[in-house]
């Protein structure tokens, strides 16, 4: 089966000089049989045959390559067109030497059409019928003229087939740089792909990212709600309802209003800092421990409940969001027994550990079924703001024995945190 000649040749000497091989020999080969004429005479017996031969190159050039262009680039084919056309430059040259002046086609061919290594070979073989010419007035009857002759010979095919040479590492290196192109434009094009996909996943992530900080934004608002506005209008209705209640005892109505009032004052507090996520108010001014106190002490003043405050181990500073959710999941609980638990005791402890804080409150009231806890938002969101402290609550409650609520964080010191 044929195989393709190499395309840079082709491009080289075909579509880029066309005339190179599709003109010029028929203008050597004319002009050598032009010279045959004109040397030899019109009456010479011997013309016909050098006419007769020059016709049947030409000829062979022109069925082999001129008329048939799509098997310029098949090397079988090539290959044959290069060796019959040898042959028959060796015949003009035997018989005429002047036709030395046609050997530059058959350079052309050789280098226009056929690969490495055929191309020495090929051209090894027109120099020697190159330097034959040359020399031709010299008598190779003698030792002289043959060395002349053979230093001639020599010197063409040194020259032709060091140009063989040369063209072929030019070629290589042409190749190279091709591939290399060829392999810098595909890594572009990986690389675009990269980017194209990389910003693709970048738009996602933060999309992501907007959404995930969206719905922590929401959960971070539903507690905060949950947990001062919830709570304090759920206390302003009560004392609203005792004050409505305390109608017929001024003193008490006061009382009952008072609460209400102030109520009102610190849950719209609360309410304004929970926009501005800032720290409870309670921990603005106090440590953990002396807040938990202020908030059951003002719990217990509200709804006539006893609250005992214990603390234990050594108190120490916790992280900001760690104080938050304990003193918020304090404030939960209690909302909860006041709520639901008809207790007569509340005890809340609070307990620094080597690794960790605790917090735990405990009441004597009427209990529940705990299978079904955490069901409530409330508890809900005392156990996100925990674990999302890599912390545990714990709930433990029976119908009639009272409830407890544990809730406990790791302790990471304030400023310990990278």
């Amino acid at each position: 089966m044929n195989e393709p000649v190499p395309q840079s040749w082709l491009s080289a000497a075909v579509h880029r000089w066309p005339f190179v091989l599709t003109v010029l020999p028929y203008l050597l080969l004319g002009f050598c049989a032009g010279l045959t004429v004109v040397i030899k005479g019109p009456r010479s017996g011997s013309l016909r045959i050098d006419l007769a031969l020059s016709a049947l190159t030409a000829a062979w050039m022109l069925f082999m390559f001129t008329l048939h262009p799509a098997w310029r680039d098949r090397r079988r084919i090539m290959a044959v067109f290069i060796a019959g056309l040898i042959v028959l430059i060796a015949v003009l040259v035997i018989r005429d030497p002047w036709y030395g002046f046609f050997t530059p086609a058959g350079y052309l061919y050789i280098f226009g059409l056929l690969q490495w290594p055929w191309r020495i070979p090929s051209a090894a073989a027109v120099a020697v019928l190159a330097g034959t010419a040359q020399s031709y007035g010299v008598d190779k009857t003698t030792l002289f003229g043959v060395v002349l002759w053979l230093a001639v010979v020599a010197m063409n095919v040194l020259l032709i087939c060091g140009s063989a040479w040369l063209s072929w590492k030019g070629d290589q290196q042409t190749e190279e740089r091709e591939q290399a192109l060829a392999a810098a434009r595909e890594a572009n094009r990986k690389l675009e792909a990269s980017l194209a996909e990389n910003a693709g996943l970048h738009e996602q992530l933060l999309s992501q990212a907007r959404e995930a900080g969206v719905l922590d934004e929401r959960q971070r608002m539903a507690r905060e709600i949950h947990d001062t506005l919830a709570q304090g209008l759920a206390g302003i209705i009560t004392q609203l309802q005792a004050a409505e209640q305390a109608s017929q005892d001024p003193a008490g109505w006061r009382r009952h209003l008072a609460a209400a009032t102030r109520l009102a004052r610190d849950s719209l507090t609360e309410a304004r800092r929970s926009v501005d996520a800032l720290r409870p108010e309670p921990l603005e001014t106090a440590r953990l421990s002396d807040a938990l106190a202020a908030v059951a002490e003002r719990w217990s003043a509200l709804h006539g409940i006893t609250v005992q405050v214990t603390t234990t181990g050594t108190a120490r500073p916790m992280p900001p969001d760690t104080e938050s959710a304990l003193l918020r999941a304090a404030q939960e609980a209690l909302a909860n027994v006041a709520k639901h638990a008809q207790a007569a005791r509340v005890g809340l402890t609070l307990s620094y550990m080597d690794h960790e804080v605790a917090l735990d409150v405990r009441d004597d009231g009427r209990g529940f079924d705990s299978r079904g806890a955490g069901r409530g938002f409330g508890l809900t969101a005392m156990r996100q703001r925990i674990e999302g402290l890599r912390g545990t609550l714990q709930v433990e409650s029976e119908p009639g024995a009272g409830t407890a609520i544990s809730a406990c964080v790791p302790a990471v010191p304030a400023g310990a945190r990278a």
